[in-house]
Formats: C-alpha cells, sequence, structure tokens
C-alpha cells in the first residue's frame, strides 16, 4: 500500500515513501559538503539581500503553515541561506529549508523583488516535498521497494544514489530534474509565499520573461531546463494572480 500526503497551497495528493526525518538529515549533509567547497560570495551587499529575501520568506512560510495548521510538516527544518560565487544560472532549496543561489542568477533578477520570485518558487519545491516525492518514484520505479529502510538493506549504493540524484543540488551527481507538474506547482505556491513576505508577485511573470529571453533560442540555462514553456508560465502565473494579490499587502 503505497503512502500518500497532500502538497499545501495545491491540495495535490502525492507519493511519499519516505519521512522528513530520514531526507533533511541526509539533505543536510550534502549541503554542507556544498557550501564548503564554495566558494561562497564575498559582496557583502548581495549575500545580505539574499539573507534578507530568505528569511522573508520563511516567515512567510510560517506563518502559512501555521494557519493552515501543518506547522508540524516543518519539523527538521533550518533554514539557510547562501550565495555561491559562480556564473551558473541557478538557485534551489534543499529537503530542511538549505537554499543556495549561484551569483550568475543574479543579473536576471535585477533586485531584491526579482531575488523573492527565485526564493519563493524555490522554497516552495521544499514545501511540497518534491525532493522526497521524485525518491519515493525512483524508489518504487527501479527497485519496487517501499521504504527507504528496505532499500538501504537491500542496496545501500543505490539508496544513495537515488538520494543524491533527487536533492543533489550542485554536485557533480546532477538531480532528477523536477517534473512539469512539479515547476508549475512551485510556481503558483512560490507566488502565495513572496506575496505574504511582502514583496509584489506581479514582477513573477516579468522574471520569467528575462530568463525565458536569457536563452535567445539557444539551450536554456539550467534553471529551466524542465520548466514550462514561458507563454504556458506567463498564463498560469496571470491566472493566479488574483488569489496571490489577496496575500500581498504593501
Amino acid at each position: 500500500m503505497y503512502a500518500c500526503a497532500t502538497v499545501p497551497v495545491t491540495g495535490r495528493s502525492q507519493l511519499s515513501l519516505i519521512s522528513n526525518a530520514e531526507i533533511i538529515p541526509m539533505a543536510n549533509q550534502q549541503y554542507r559538503e556544498v557550501i564548503t567547497k564554495g566558494p561562497l560570495s564575498r559582496n557583502a551587499e548581495q549575500t545580505a539581500m539574499i539573507r534578507r529575501v530568505g528569511v522573508n520568506i520563511q516567515k512567510a512560510v510560517e506563518q502559512y503553515m501555521a494557519e493552515k495548521n501543518l506547522s508540524s510538516q516543518l519539523n527538521g527544518f533550518a533554514w539557510e541561506f547562501n550565495l555561491i560565487e559562480e556564473p551558473t544560472v541557478n538557485a534551489w532549496c534543499m529537503p530542511g529549508g538549505k537554499v543556495a543561489f549561484y551569483t550568475g542568477i543574479l543579473p536576471v533578477c535585477k533586485d531584491e523583488l526579482g531575488v523573492a520570485v527565485v526564493m519563493g518558487h524555490e522554497v516552495a519545491h521544499a514545501i511540497a516535498n518534491h525532493g522526497r516525492e521524485r525518491m519515493s518514484q525512483q524508489m518504487v520505479a527501479q527497485v519496487g521497494v517501499q521504504s527507504l529502510g528496505a532499500l538501504m538493506g537491500q542496496n545501500p549504493t543505490l539508496g544513495n544514489e537515488l538520494f543524491m540524484q533527487a536533492v543533489g543540488a550542485g554536485t557533480s551527481i546532477g538531480m532528477l530534474k523536477f517534473s512539469r507538474q512539479h515547476e508549475s506547482e512551485a510556481d503558483k505556491m512560490g507566488l502565495i509565499f513572496m506575496a505574504m513576505a511582502g514583496y509584489d508577485p506581479q514582477e513573477a511573470p516579468r522574471f520569467w520573461g528575462r530568463m525565458a529571453a536569457l536563452s535567445g533560442g539557444q539551450a536554456p540555462p539550467e534553471f529551466l531546463s524542465t520548466h514550462p514553456s514561458s507563454e504556458t508560465r506567463v498564463r498560469d502565473l496571470n491566472s493566479w494572480m488574483p488569489e496571490a494579490m489577496q496575500y500581498y499587502k504593501k
């Protein structure tokens, strides 16, 4: 019998064979490895901006979850926000609230408002437990097991590999790509979170327009590799905007 969980905001049911208590410590260890290798940015102003936006989004998430009586889903979260000095156009959030931005995405963000679009989107992936869900899917698809303990008992090497792929942002192994469903879900949740944090959600379509223009007809940057088309994304964002604006207080 498959275990199910419900995604906050969207209400979608998802496969969940792994608990946060299992996956968050593993993610924390990997995050430390990434941050240790760095190099972290020495730009104090940019680093402060990333952390300021991160804390604001964190508070919005905690408020949202408390209002929905879902605070227990944040058990084990130990938020952290870092800026890595690298030209890669990317950002990510691991299970447990560990966030990394790369300096290469800052010109696309342009300012704090653009950073809030990305921060809300990436944090939404963690709140929606997308990494946990896709690792659960891989466990069933590849080895047919339904618990992390069973997988690690039968094939610990494969278990570690699936974990690294599921939450391995910034590593040489690379990530299992989020599905378009996950990306669209993070878009909607991110709108709500940034609006609650006091950032105008109407910036989101503008940011994604800049991101789409960056590809210039060539292969898209890593941050866009599996995202919905820019036309679909902007249409969806605009359709969700009235709901998001209800949370926005200037």
